[in-house]
């Protein structure tokens, strides 16, 4: 077997004088040398156990460098990586200096979406956004954080991002829903300096389109059945709530829709106005909706004194009937402008009245409805007239 090992030892020479002696073979032949110090012969032995490297294998050269070792290894995995790149390490490192910015400061992504979020609770508490708003910018970020547990805000790479954005392969609506809270997220962080750039600004935003009329609306016949059906449920106590949201397109979500902040006192039949505050309006912007002939008999039918808007346990006792009514989200509002819009011929109006933009109306709500249809919905009545006593106790408030 070749010895290609060196060895490095002191001995005293005959004239008194300490040397140093490198010793050993390459390939067989022995080589020793001797010096004066024992750096010289260090360094004889690393060029000697180098030159036996290179006897054992081609591709090793033997060069004088101002490298540390480390820093040589770093290099030959460096110029490994840029292998099959068509162009020379130097260009690489141009671009790199010239493009990247250190942040100001690192911050592990979990702190900073905690801060994030302590901010959007604070726009919450402040009325600038809404409780539904929070919950999926926390749902969202939440995933966002266990997806990348162990990275600074800055480590975060274009790549990784989007494919982050991929999972589970979204609906391009779903997709633009993520990519605006990251966004939104990334500016914050890019203010705080944890950044050098908003990296959303480079994952497109689809475009959706969509046809005209696309809003899911009840049929006449439906909104009869619903009306009659819970005008003999529990005693006609849900008759204000669909009513409202049915008949004056009041936003239904709760906890947290329009429907849950508005007050009897905000209900005026006398002056024939619902006046929806800013505080209450999802868009932060009040309005005034004008109450309708038969909405106006099912409010006197059920004054809201005696009815109140909000059942209790209104979630939970709400899901025994959403699917027999096919009650999805907004279906009594969208219900609302369609027939309105039918019936008054009017988009201008219809977006005062429902709080929309224009647009908005004539892109989801235009030709839905036939103004045959709107007279035939808007004269849905109740049974029982104004001021006629009850005949069945309501049941307690859960």
């Amino acid at each position: 077997m070749n010895q290609s090992a060196f060895a490095v030892s002191q001995f005293r020479n005959r004239n008194g004088i300490t040397s140093w002696r490198v010793d050993g073979r390459i390939n067989g032949v022995r080589i020793r040398k001797n010096f004066k110090t024992r750096e010289e012969a260090a360094a004889e032995k690393a060029t000697l156990e180098l030159k036996a490297l290179q006897a054992t294998a081609s591709n090793l050269r033997s060069i004088a460098t101002t490298l540390t070792e480390d820093q040589a290894r770093e290099a030959e995995a460096v110029f490994l990586r840029l292998a099959d790149k068509p162009r020379a390490l130097s260009f690489y490192v141009d671009f790199a200096l010239a493009n990247y910015k250190e942040p100001e400061s690192q911050k592990s992504l979990a702190d900073a979406i905690t801060d994030y979020i302590a901010s959007k609770r604070h726009e919450c508490e402040q009325r600038h956004i809404c409780r539904a708003q929070l919950k999926r910018i926390e749902w969202d970020l939440e995933r966002f954080s266990k997806h990348f547990p162990k990275l600074t805000v800055a480590e975060l790479t274009l790549a990784s991002v989007v494919g982050f954005l991929e999972i589970g392969r979204p609906s391009m609506k779903t997709h633009n829903n993520r990519r605006g809270v990251l966004s939104t997220f990334f500016k914050f962080a890019f203010h705080r300096g944890w950044v050098t750039e908003n990296l959303i600004l480079k994952v497109p935003h689809y475009r959706i389109r969509r046809r005209g009329g696309s809003a899911v609306t009840f049929t006449v016949a439906q909104a009869r059945t619903l009306m009659e059906h819970f005008e003999e449920f529990e005693g006609g106590r849900w008759v204000p709530y669909f009513a409202l949201c049915l008949f004056a397109g009041i936003r239904p979500g709760v906890p947290d829709g329009e429907i849950t902040k508005i007050k009897p006192e905000d209900v005026n039949l006398e002056t024939g106005i619902i006046a929806i505050s800013a505080d209450a309006s999802k868009v932060r912007e009040p309005r005034r909706v004008t109450i309708q002939p038969n909405l106006a008999a099912w409010l006197r039918a059920y004054p809201l004194e005696k009815f109140p808007i909000i059942v209790g346990n209104f979630k939970r006792r709400r899901e025994k009937f959403r699917d027999q009514f096919h009650l999805t989200h907004d279906v009594l509002r969208h219900t609302f402008i369609s027939m309105f819009v039918a019936k008054f011929r009017s988009i201008g109006e219809a977006a005062i009245q429902a709080g929309n933009s224009e647009a908005i109306i004539r892109k989801h709500y235009l030709d839905l409805k036939s103004p045959a249809e709107a007279e035939e919905f808007f004269g849905i009545m109740p049974k029982k007239s104004a001021g006629e006593e009850e005949s069945k106790v309501l049941p307690a408030a859960a």
